[in-house]
């Protein structure tokens, strides 16, 4: 008797596979773009830098309050490794891990595993996801927010182990969102979901008004460093919720998000790369944005329709907010490979040979997604000139030479706009003080290239070139020969 394609090792196994191979690959992803590519720092990078050192609780400044939990995270990083590339990137390379694998369970409790696993195969290396996982700022937080409170929903509306912690955490990830740009929309949309929704409206009914109260009382210990501020500022909750102080112009910053989208003709390269997205991963969404207005019931359905309405026009005010728009994408995604796997099984229902030949246009299709995903990520921000001068890489040049046992006593000479950045620098490491001037009596001096522009008369012993940059002379030293 012939064997079955389930009798097989790896169909049994498939699942256990295929996670594995996300699990290495989010490893390796995280590292490559970690430590690697694109190697360096943004302005936007070093903005957050400054931020975070300059938290305090005496001299506390209301507007510090944005993105404040992320902030705490990378000062705890510097605090704890001193500071370089890597520490300044490292609370987004962990949120970005713990964001995938919300995803995977995510798409696991919404859509079949065959779904999941392909969808979580796709996202894991679109350069959407790949760049806010390296970059060491707050847009991490919209997909790691978004993401987790979604499934904490799941699992109190689902009654899992832990339902009681699950409860406290849902709401103390809602409390950490308001802190974040934008990220109150998604609290909209679950909400008005539940009001709307019959069955949702049930769950939330049967819930223990103690247990409740207790979370909510978790929530909003969270929320007194906000509470505090929008006392003392209240024009902070209109940059929370994405309001400008003055109207753009809408069909300008319209047609801005459509290239951003969907302009595959023209692409181009900068911070990010845009279309953010593939053709292909575009496609699945049209494919998905379709099935959710043929399936209106579902809860799921709800929440993804109402939450897209309420962004939508928050991004054409701000279009620059691209990551918010993240999860909405990966759900509609999702939607769209269940289409495509739904249909072809129809057409065969019975036919084994025939689902199984189905596979293999299939596989192309998704390698194809995820090589490509990948490589313009990687090869993108390596290569293409526009992505390669947005990042700077003193800061690696610097530390290196910071570490030097023998350089003694050691002025760092910058520009007047660098003073902020190189001051937090400066205070991580031992003899070293900062000057946008030359100044006798230290053994080591470092200078940048700007500070060298406005002061060429320094004598320098050695220049220290990048290959990424146009202006490759990016620091001059000078080291006496005192011990």
């Amino acid at each position: 008797m012939g064997k079955y394609i389930t009798d097989y090792y790896l169909y049994k196994y498939r699942f256990i596979i295929g996670y594995t191979a996300i699990g290495i690959a989010v490893v390796a992803l995280l590292i490559v773009m970690g430590l690697y590519v694109p190697g360096g720092l943004t302005n936007r990078e070093m903005n957050s830098v400054v931020q975070s050192a300059s938290l305090s609780i005496d001299t506390f400044d209301p507007a510090s309050v944005i993105n404040l939990p992320y902030l705490v995270l990378q000062r705890l990083s510097i605090e704890a490794f001193g500071i370089s590339n890597l520490s300044i990137k490292l609370p987004s390379l962990l949120l970005a891990a713990t964001s995938m694998i919300g995803i995977l369970l995510l798409l696991r409790r919404w859509f079949q595993g065959n779904v999941a696993l392909l969808t979580t195969i796709i996202v894991i290396t679109t350069g959407q996801l790949l760049f806010i996982a390296q970059s060491g700022t707050a847009s991490i937080m919209y997909v790691f927010s978004s993401v987790w409170l979604l499934l904490t929903a799941l699992f109190v509306s689902r009654r899992v182990k832990w339902r009681t912690l699950w409860k406290i955490v849902l709401f103390a990830i809602a409390a950490i969102s308001l802190y974040t740009p934008l990220s109150i929309y998604i609290l909209i949309a679950l909400t008005s979901a539940v009001v709307l929704h019959p069955h949702l409206r049930y769950l939330v009914r049967r819930l223990s008004k103690v247990k409740v109260l207790i979370a909510s009382t978790c929530a909003l210990i969270l929320l007194i460093p906000l509470i505090y501020s929008v006392a003392k500022d209240p024009h902070i909750i209109l940059t929370l919720m994405g309001i400008p102080s003055s109207m753009p112009n809408l069909w300008v910053n319209f047609v801005k998000v459509l290239n951003q989208y969907f302009n595959f003709i023209s692409p181009t390269n900068g911070e990010f790369a845009t279309p953010v997205y593939g053709l292909g991963p575009m496609l699945l969404v049209v494919l998905g944005a379709l099935r959710l207005v043929t399936t209106k019931y579902t809860a799921r359905s709800y929440i993804i329709t109402i939450w897209t309405i309420l962004i939508l026009p928050v991004i054409v005010i701000n279009p620059g907010f691209i990551s918010v728009t993240f999860v909405p994408i990966v759900l509609l995604m999702a939607m769209g490979i269940e289409i495509l796997l739904g249909n072809w099984y129809k057409l065969f229902p019975r036919n084994p040979y025939a689902r199984i030949a189905g596979l293999v246009p299939l596989a192309i299709l998704i390698g194809g997604m995820v090589f490509s995903g990948g490589q313009r990520a990687i090869q993108g921000h390596r290569y293409a000139p526009e992505s390669t001068t947005v990042f700077n890489q003193d800061l690696t040049f610097v530390d290196k030479e910071l570490n030097d046992k023998n350089r003694g006593n050691t002025l760092l000479v910058v520009g007047q706009k660098e003073v902020p950045f190189y001051g937090v620098v400066a205070k991580y490491h031992k003899n070293v003080t900062i000057s946008t001037n030359l100044a006798p009596g230290s053994s080591t001096v470092i200078m940048t290239r700007i500070a060298k522009q406005q002061q060429p008369t320094f004598d320098f012993t050695r220049i220290i070139t990048s290959r990424a940059s146009t202006d490759a002379d990016r620091l001059y030293i000078y080291k006496s020969d005192q011990k």
